[in-house]
């Protein structure tokens, strides 16, 4: 008898997961569009701003998988998968427009898909508490998530030339990258001679 497959539930932060990641193709799309149909300061405001939503989505599908115990697998699988899809989107948008500089998105990128396969091989092995999310992974998050934003925007805000500040931070963002990088790594080398559990 064929095993039944069970149907996809789907509550409050699941929506806002997928969301997010429907957002991505939005704030790609709109530096693509020519400048006769939206110019470029348009362009800014609105990429910036469909950014910060989606990024607002993230701290609320957390928060009420958390608070309501809607946390599901699907969830936890999809949540960071949206949002390096969305960091990477955006990281594109901006080496295209030449606003971050293609080594510092590489670094970025490279360290996601890294570190994403370490952690997949060290839950085959039984050790995945060991690359659990550390604390200069989450200011590295949080530079990044400020940053993007930022340079989307480009333009001087209220006296702020948000150009400089994003640029800074998102050099912070990838020294730590690596040095995060590093953490995780040192911490799995010792298991990397395991044979991992079927």
């Amino acid at each position: 008898m064929a095993k039944q497959i069970k149907k996809l539930s789907f509550n409050l932060p699941m929506w806002l997961t997928w969301a997010r990641i429907a957002f991505i193709p939005l704030i790609v799309g709109v530096y693509m569009l020519p400048n006769n149909i939206l110019s470029q300061e348009n362009q800014n405001v609105i990429g910036c701003a469909l950014f910060i939503i989606a990024a607002i989505t993230d701290a609320l599908d957390g928060y009420f998988a958390r608070r309501f115990g809607m946390g599901t697998k699907l969830g936890a699988f999809l949540d960071p998968v949206a949002d390096k899809l969305m960091v990477s989107a955006a990281l594109i948008v901006l080496v295209a427009f030449s606003r971050v500089d293609m080594l510092v998105a590489l670094i970025i990128i490279g360290r996601e898909i890294t570190v994403t396969a370490l952690r997949e091989w060290m839950a085959q092995v039984g050790m995945s508490g060991k690359v659990k999310v550390n604390w200069y992974g989450k200011i590295k998050a949080i530079a990044q998530m400020v940053s993007i934003p930022m340079l989307l925007y480009y333009e001087p805000l209220f006296g702020l030339d948000m150009k400089l500040i994003g640029t800074v931070l998102i050099y912070i963002a990838a020294v730590l990258t690596l040095y995060s990088m590093y953490v995780y790594m040192k911490a799995a080398a010792p298991y990397f001679e395991e044979t991992p559990k079927q």
